[in-house]
């Protein structure tokens, strides 16, 4: 009975590390409340939380299945009224506090995480693409291989150029658009006769947003410093105002 019973075990182990996921924790460690949103890509079911409250200092956590693909964000200066949820920033339009499967409104900072099957290689990134609102990082916890923090701490609305600014009603500005979603062009949208590195470079817009965080995506082509990678099933830590 005793080899039965750790070959039982060892069945077990095998199966939760096959299907296993990650946990991902959330740290706000702004100076005012951020909602959180979470997104499945590829029309897989979304996770047990698509959007929550954080209040400074506060923590949550969601586990990821494996494989997995998907984004997170923080949406700033929510309210409800009349029944009806909305964020000044990075919202998801569902009236909701929970996201249910929308994305984020850009200008939004993003963080974006590839879960691999089996112990394999993950990717992750902050991404300023779609815009910036909220300082992020993500961290892994765990894994083997390069595994570093990728990171965008700086608050890029100080220095956001005045086309791309989005003011709040007091004025401030609470977000930095992307040159493409400001003037939607293929140079700036890296499209039609701009789809390759080659004839997409930084632009300058690209660049100020790169000169503040150079650990984050910049734009479409920005493989080569905005890629990280873990294997070996690591967890994360994201984090907002890092």
């Amino acid at each position: 009975m005793a080899i039965t019973r750790v070959a039982l075990c060892l069945s077990f182990a095998f199966f939760f590390y096959v299907v296993g996921g990650a946990k991902v924790t959330f740290t706000n460690k702004c100076g005012y409340t951020v909602w959180p949103g979470t997104l499945t890509g590829d029309q897989k079911p979304q996770l047990s939380t698509t959007g929550f409250v954080l209040d400074p200092q506060g923590t949550n956590s969601v586990d990821l299945p494996s494989p997995w693909s998907g984004r997170f964000w923080a949406r700033t200066g929510c309210s409800n009224n009349n029944g009806k949820f909305s964020c000044a920033t990075a919202d998801c339009a569902s009236g909701q506090v929970e996201c249910n499967g929308a994305g984020a409104v850009p200008p939004a900072t993003l963080v974006e995480i590839t879960v691999a099957s089996n112990g394999g290689q993950d990717f992750y990134d902050v991404s300023n693409v779609d815009g910036f609102n909220v300082p992020m990082s993500v961290t892994p916890q765990g894994g083997s291989g390069d595994c570093k923090t990728s990171s965008c701490p700086a608050n890029i609305n100080t220095v956001c150029p005045d086309e791309l600014q989005v003011k709040g009603s007091d004025g401030s500005v609470i977000a930095c658009q992307s040159a493409c979603l400001k003037f939607n062009t293929d140079e700036y949208c890296c499209r039609g006769s701009h789809n390759t590195a080659a004839t997409c470079p930084a632009s300058s817009y690209a660049t100020t947003f790169k000169n503040q965080c150079p650990d984050a995506y910049s734009y479409a082509y920005d493989d080569k410093t905005g890629t990280f990678t873990c294997n070996g099933g690591p967890s994360y830590a994201i984090t907002f105002c890092p």
